[in-house]
């Protein structure tokens, strides 16, 4: 394990400074917004917060940490995992963390090398290796929650991506229990938070922070989710609540006109019962 050195800096006064201003609007409010609505934080809470490298991430980090010092009582740890990066994006990582003056902790797992060997695309096997790896770490830190950077767009992108390639209706939720470690819990406070905004906060502090660093996603083919994105974009110039229609979807599901469904013991109903 390796433990950043971090002190404030101009950087990272002027990021923490721009979330209090000109960004609260568009990022504190929502966050605050999420973490309220859907019951993410607790008095006490002792929270893993994931670090990818990425924009999402680093923002999270500086909103929980502004969380953090305006309601008090909770613990946050930032951790990392490097899963092979090659010098550019692990340094890239590093310089990030120390201009937002985030003290990272940076976990070696040669995840990349091991997927590598495997056939066809093994972002699923990736995305699992990393998932254990994390709630290992924040165990041993005497975590209970993790919080991971995912935000609204890619909310929507899921419960689409669920619809078309998966044929199922789904989606990731701002807060779910580990269903390997007891007494774990994934929370997303960036769950009504834009991209674009989160591009925008980036930009006005000349951050440029690492995209997916894996071989997979590095050619020609757009992959899966960018053409989602893609087609969300495209619906949106017909109609503009194409983005709040998909994600309020989720939130007003119509049990008695579903063809079916599955409870929480994974039973499946059909409206064949009603019958």
């Amino acid at each position: 394990m390796k433990i950043l050195e971090t002190k404030p800096n101009q950087i990272s006064l002027s990021a923490e400074k721009s979330l209090r201003r000109e960004f609260h609007r568009k990022l504190l409010t929502p966050f605050n917004k999420a973490v309220k609505d859907y019951r993410l934080i607790s008095p006490g809470d002792r929270i893993a917060v994931c670090i990818s490298g990425g924009k999402d991430s680093m923002l999270m980090a500086k909103l929980l940490e502004e969380y953090a010092l305006r309601c008090g009582n909770i613990t946050l740890e930032y951790i990392s995992l490097d899963p092979g990066y090659n010098t550019e994006n692990a340094l890239a990582v590093e310089e990030n963390a120390q201009k937002l003056n985030i003290p990272l902790k940076i976990y070696p797992a040669e995840i990349f090398g091991f997927v590598n060997t495997l056939k066809g695309n093994p972002c699923f096997m990736c995305a699992k290796i990393r998932r254990g790896n994390l709630y290992a770490r924040a165990k041993e830190l005497g975590c209970s929650k993790i919080a991971l950077g995912q935000h609204y767009d890619d909310i929507i992108e899921t419960i689409l991506m669920s619809m078309l390639y998966g044929g199922q209706v789904q989606t990731m939720m701002p807060r779910v229990h580990s269903a390997n470690f007891p007494g774990m819990e994934i929370i997303r406070p960036l769950y009504l938070v834009r991209e674009e905004n989160i591009i925008r906060w980036a930009e006005a502090n000349g951050l440029s922070f690492i995209k997916c660093a894996c071989r997979f996603t590095a050619g020609d083919d757009p992959g899966t989710r960018q053409r989602i994105k893609t087609l969300i974009a495209d619906l949106c110039r017909e109609n503009p609540q194409i983005e709040s229609n998909i994600f309020r979807s989720v939130h007003n599901v119509k049990l008695s006109e579903l063809m079916s469904y599955k409870d929480l013991d994974g039973k499946v109903h059909s409206f064949l019962e009603r019958f």
